[in-house]
């Protein structure tokens, strides 16, 4: 599951992104409005968190924008304002939820579970399928030919993301920013590591294999080599 975080306060972002990430979610975290928006609309989000003050464009008015152009991802609106009327303004510009600084990490967790649950009732992808490769967004849970593949929580990112993309090659480059946050290259063999170890895992003992190597490019999931 990718989560957007639009948070101006280093604090909270840094917290937000280390709880998330621990918890399985792919993050990436904005530090102002303007921003946040482009990110929201020209990348594919199963959640946003949105904090509702904002520089260069509040988080009231980056919900209003998406949702006049059609954007259903649900959001959670982060705010130290707890009033009822400032609540009820968060949920009127188009915020799926409210949550109030200071928050404990386990409610927001919990918030998050109860939105994404409603959002696969209005047919929000939470299972992806490959071959006879299927994965649970939701649960979490992996399975090949009807058998479960326990898979560490870097690996289920790194599947996750080829999931998304199937039958395209994916650089070296684009699994350190995606799967690892790194922007750029530190030169470890991390990558060959979990690949090596992914394959083991859903390739190994199945006729079919998967995840192929396209040499001099990167990687690619799909079913012929």
């Amino acid at each position: 599951m990718r989560v957007l975080v639009i948070e101006d306060d280093n604090d909270v972002a840094s917290y937000l992104n280390k709880g998330l990430k621990e918890s399985g979610y792919v993050v990436d975290v904005c530090e102002n409005g303007k921003s946040g928006l482009h990110m929201a609309k020209s990348e594919d989000y199963d959640l946003l968190i949105v904090d509702r003050m904002l520089p260069e464009i509040d988080g009231l008015t980056v919900i209003k924008t998406l949702r006049g152009e059609g954007l259903k991802t649900p959001v959670l609106v982060l705010s130290a304002l707890g009033e009822v009327d400032d609540r009820v303004q968060g949920l009127r510009a188009g915020g799926d939820d409210y949550l109030v600084k200071p928050f404990s990490f386990s409610e927001l967790l919990a918030r998050i579970e109860a939105l994404l649950r409603r959002s696969q009732q209005q047919d929000v992808i939470t299972t992806l399928q490959v071959h006879d490769l299927e994965m649970d967004l939701l649960a979490r849970t992996v399975k090949r030919s009807g058998q479960s593949i326990d898979l560490q929580p870097r690996e289920f990112r790194l599947l996750e993301y080829f999931m998304r993309n199937p039958g395209q090659v994916l650089t070296r480059t684009m699994l350190l920013e995606k799967v690892w946050d790194y922007h750029f290259d530190p030169q470890t063999n991390v990558i060959d590591v979990h690949i090596s170890r992914l394959r083991a895992k859903i390739d190994k003992d199945f006729e079919t294999h998967l995840l192929h190597t396209v040499r001099g490019a990167g990687y690619v999931l799909r079913e012929t080599a």
